[in-house]
């Protein structure tokens, strides 16, 4: 593996933790791709829209979230497993692991 697929794949991994922290910080655990955006560049993130609906639909293939779309806009929804691994009930192969539980 080369050192650049490993930075990418370390990035990946912390956005996808990002995303999960900010839909759980959602009141219905739901966020557009657009708003999340925000969040993610409040940590450096700062990726085009695609790219973090590609993101949302690898944590929906993985179980943490669930994917709406309606035309371009992209929605993802935390799901129990996605909970469970922020509260370090299980661990989601791909997100990093939280350093303590977040409820």
């Amino acid at each position: 593996m080369s050192v650049a697929s490993s930075f990418a794949e370390r990035y990946q991994r912390e956005a996808r933790l990002i995303i999960l922290r900010g839909l759980v910080e959602e009141i219905d655990g739901a966020l557009s791709a657009k708003l999340m955006s925000a969040k993610l560049e409040t940590f450096g993130i700062n990726r085009s829209l695609d790219w973090i609906g590609e993101e949302y639909r690898k944590l929906a293939d993985l179980g943490a979230v669930t994917v709406n779309e309606a035309g371009s806009v992209v929605i993802a929804r935390i799901t129990p497993k996605g909970r469970d691994h922020l509260a370090l009930k299980v661990r989601i192969g791909g997100v990093d692991q939280p350093t303590e539980p977040i409820t």
